[in-house]
């Protein structure tokens, strides 16, 4: 038996695009301890794509912005499996196409499809799973590091976010009246993937968020993947309601020297 006594438990994960997915490479830890992970993915092309990253494994298609494929899910799962041990949500959307990286611009329609994928879609599946989490089932949701921090590339999707801080929050509580169900979220710094290629101006801030961690060094997909899996294991279980932030220092090192004094002397030549 492993310290974190993953052998056999049963875990859904939403979220994996590729193999740069934050959603694999928890998936991939939680493997490596022994779980049994339940891929969920978007649509059949994923299914297809991912036919051989996921190979021999158990790959279900359900578009969170529709109950009934999350009730399909659900008694899909049930059927096979009678419980759920864990579930990881790690799926966000912002339509950045469309996006002028105003603010203030952004379309109604926009903001709301990115509340609705970001965030509510974590009450939805909550609630559909309720009747099938096992006595001390536990879910993690992937966010952000600060969602205070109004980076002008990531638009509106840091509100998404912090909206699904909340409700982690709020599920927590929720869901404490009639189960021991916990609810936690790993506050991700910058990372390397393949969906935050898509935001506009990423690639400086990434490279800046490097050199303001304590190590000099960005943070790894791998490093928040072992940060969830701890959420999930019953090591953690006196944790409940939080947000962990891991973003190696990041958060407390704005004002680091070297990038300041670099700052400062390109602006200010002499």
């Amino acid at each position: 038996m492993s310290f974190l006594n993953l052998e056999n438990k049963i875990i859904v994960v939403f979220g994996v695009a590729n193999k740069r997915s934050v959603a694999y490479h928890i998936a991939r830890a939680l493997e490596q301890q022994g779980a049994e992970v339940i891929y969920s993915v978007q649509t059949t092309q994923h299914r297809a794509t991912l036919n051989g990253l996921l190979e021999n494994r158990q790959v279900h298609v359900c578009d969170v912005r529709h109950d009934e494929q999350i009730a399909s899910l659900v008694e899909a799962i049930q059927e096979r499996h009678g419980r759920v041990d864990g579930l990881v949500h790690s799926i966000a959307f912002a339509n950045y196409e469309s996006f002028s990286g105003v603010f203030h611009e952004v379309s109604r329609a926009d903001f709301l499809e990115t509340i609705d994928i970001s965030c509510y879609s974590l009450i939805a599946l909550a609630n559909a799973f309720k009747t099938l989490f096992s006595e001390q089932a536990s879910v993690v949701a992937i966010s952000i590091s600060s969602t205070r921090m109004a980076a002008d590339g990531y638009g509106y999707m840091a509100p998404a976010k912090a909206a699904l801080d909340s409700a982690v929050a709020f599920l927590a509580k929720s869901f404490s009246r009639f189960s021991q169900v916990r609810f936690n979220a790993v506050c991700a710094g910058l990372l390397k993937t393949s969906a935050s290629a898509g935001i506009p101006g990423y690639v400086d801030n990434y490279l800046y968020a490097e050199q303001v961690t304590l190590r000099k060094k960005a943070l790894s997909t791998t490093e928040v993947a072992n940060v969830a899996a701890f959420l999930l294991s019953e090591c953690s279980s006196g944790i409940n309601a939080q947000g962990i932030v891991t973003d190696c220092g990041m958060g407390i090192n704005y004002f680091d020297a070297n990038v300041v004094n670099a700052t400062v002397s390109s602006a200010w030549p002499t």
